[in-house]
């Protein structure tokens, strides 16, 4: 082979040359590409981060607000705590006025004629432990009654005040104190609100009930009713 043909079968150094510097260039492109592509990611990367603080910051904002939150609900909680307590102190006053002065009256239009009212009447043993509490205890000469005042009267209560009558009759049977011993024990509550459901079962229990009517109270007697004796 000649040297012409040689030169015909490669590439010469103009086109060598040409090949290279497009490779060159190309390379240079996607370097830039490259670096251009980081740069983006970097960028994302860095937004990612930052959204993440700003996430972590609210979260923070969040909790603090919650923590407030709770701090400020313990303090209305307590505060209404301590003015429920006054309510329920006021109430025992307010049942006191309305209550006590118009009872005997009542029970009087029924037959039963009281002769005395005791308020706070508290039951204790032998080791002056407390073992009931009376809101109003109503003596007649035959019988005495024993009176549980309620805010709102509920199916636990009257539960509870039978309990309570079932204390005094075993106390009176134990001291054989002639205050009750010789006298029927019957049961009465009160409240200014009672609902139909709740009044039926005080009176199924055999109990009178005494419901507020304005500035005066009244005995529910259905027709029928036998108050319970202990």
């Amino acid at each position: 082979m000649d040297i012409q043909e040689h030169k015909s079968a490669g590439l010469g150094f103009e086109e060598l040359w040409m090949l290279f510097q497009e490779t060159r260039t190309m390379m240079k492109e996607l370097s830039q590409e490259a670096t251009e592509r980081s740069k983006e990611t970097d960028r994302k990367i860095q937004e990612l981060a930052e959204s993440s603080r700003e996430t972590d910051r609210k979260i923070q904002e969040v909790a603090e607000q919650s923590k407030e939150t709770d701090r400020q609900l313990r303090k209305s909680k307590k505060e209404l705590d301590r003015r429920m307590g006054e309510l329920g102190n006021r109430f025992g006053e307010l049942a006191e006025h309305l209550v006590g002065p118009n009872i005997q009256a009542k029970f009087g239009a029924l037959g039963c004629h009281i002769d005395a009212v005791s308020r706070d009447f508290t039951i204790r043993d032998d080791e002056d432990q407390a073992l009931a509490e009376i809101d109003l205890l109503l003596q007649s000469s035959d019988a005495v009654i024993a009176v549980e005042i309620k805010a709102k009267l509920l199916e636990k209560d009257v539960d509870a005040h039978i309990k309570r009558l079932e204390v005094l009759r075993r106390w009176a049977d134990n001291t054989h104190d002639m205050f009750v011993n010789t006298r029927k024990i019957r049961g009465a509550v009160a409240a200014p609100i009672v609902s139909d459901e709740v009044g039926r079962y005080a009176l199924d229990a055999g109990f009178y009930l005494i419901l507020q009517t304005g500035d005066t109270v009244k005995i529910a007697v259905p027709q029928g009713f036998v108050p319970r004796e202990w």
